[in-house]
């Protein structure tokens, strides 16, 4: 009897078709002779050979986020962080530079920090705001750039076909990649931006806006070329990176409403941050479709979106103990980390320790995700916990 189950006959008609992609569970994939198990590839996803290497669910992701992001190819990985750091590995090794922005993604910095001056490949930081920092950043050494766009907490938007062009010019051997998170491949075409061309290629955090649900973990990969393209396949192949298809399954669920909860949050979170504008308590409020804000300019250049952040920065009289008791006083916003669920989240940060070059930030950050829920429920919670911090206030910052 176990043999029989095992073993069974029976296969079903091959022309159900539904809206959703079947989900395809494999690590063994079976092949109908020693031929065809020798003869198959992987890596231009013409063939299956190996769960790792991708089933009809993985392939069908990738390609759809190919056409979002607007490339050829695709790569998943476990993590958006995973994805940044698969690039690192595949694109250097000892000997080479690594160049990245000062308002990086934090644990890009830690990876380049740790892991692989360890490989004997070094980093250096440059202010994605003045051009002639990335242009002294770069050295005949330089193999990969990493642009953010825009730039994590801080939210700044530099210039982002001007960084193209600098390194086209001063370093053309280095690879360009850009964090293409908060852009979610709608905001702009990051590989389209005119004569420069573009970048490279793309990381997205699937974590966030593609997936929406606040429960799942995944990155990708995103290039037009061929060749870059093999060398970040092989690197994923030796490396052992995978992903579940439930995850995957989630994450084709996500995309269909992609746009519509980016827009949804994306308007939310503007008006959210008009008021934040109003309040004295918020002396600056970063996002990077205010007119004030650093980069607007560039912003306006490149995208009509800009997705559902927006950080403030308190006024310095008050602590960071006071600080976080406003946070703590937040009952719709939540605190925790990421962003691009249905729920509002909120973190405080300290600028000082996030950055290596100068900042003009004095108080604490307060980065603002916002979510799904109505915007004027979102604004009462953030009022009564302004009156919280208010009510903490000693005569000095009153």
């Amino acid at each position: 009897m176990p043999t029989s189950l095992i073993h069974h006959p029976y296969t079903p008609p091959a022309d159900f078709e539904a809206v959703p992609p079947g989900v395809f569970k494999a690590s063994s994939v079976l092949f109908p002779n020693v031929a065809a198990l020798r003869e198959r590839r992987w890596d231009d996803k013409s063939a299956y050979t190996y769960g790792l290497h991708g089933t009809p669910t993985t392939f069908t992701l990738g390609a759809r986020l190919a056409t979002l992001e607007g490339a050829r190819h695709v790569l998943l990985a476990p993590s958006g962080l995973a994805a940044i750091t698969l690039v690192d590995m595949a694109l250097l090794k000892a000997g080479d530079e690594v160049v990245l922005p000062d308002n990086v993604y934090g644990p890009s910095l830690s990876f380049a920090a740790h892991e692989l001056v360890q490989w004997d490949i070094a980093h250096r930081l440059y202010d994605p705001m003045a051009l002639p920092s990335l242009a002294a950043a770069l050295t005949p050494a330089t193999r990969l750039v990493w642009l953010e766009v825009p730039g994590s907490v801080t939210l700044e938007f530099p210039d982002l076909r001007a960084l193209v062009r600098c390194v086209r010019e001063r370093a053309p051997q280095a690879v360009i990649a850009l964090d293409n998170t908060w852009g979610a491949g709608l905001a702009f075409n990051a590989f389209e931006l005119g004569e420069e061309g573009g970048v490279d290629l793309t990381v997205h955090a699937l974590t966030k806006y593609p997936s929406g649900g606040a429960d799942v973990l995944m990155g990708s990969i995103a290039c037009l070329d061929d060749a870059l393209y093999q060398r970040l396949a092989w690197c994923h192949s030796r490396s052992g990176v995978g992903v579940g298809m439930n995850d995957v399954e989630a994450v084709l669920r996500g995309l269909p409403s992609l746009a519509l909860r980016y827009a949804a949050q994306d308007a939310a979170c503007r008006r959210i941050a008009a008021w934040c504008c109003t309040q004295k308590t918020f002396v600056r409020v970063l996002h990077p479709a205010l007119p004030e804000a650093p980069g607007h300019a560039h912003w306006a250049a490149l995208c009509q979106a800009a997705a559902g952040l927006v950080t403030v920065e308190i006024d310095p009289r008050f602590s960071q103990t006071q600080t976080d008791a406003f946070v703590d006083a937040l009952r719709l916003f939540r605190i925790g980390w990421s962003w691009g669920g249905p729920v509002s989240l909120a973190v405080p940060y300290e600028a000082a320790q996030m950055r290596r070059l100068p900042t003009p930030y004095r108080g604490t950050l307060v980065r603002l995700c916002i979510g799904l829920e109505s915007v004027e429920d979102l604004i009462a919670d953030l009022t009564q916990a302004l009156a919280v911090l208010q009510s903490l206030a000693g005569p000095e910052t009153l």
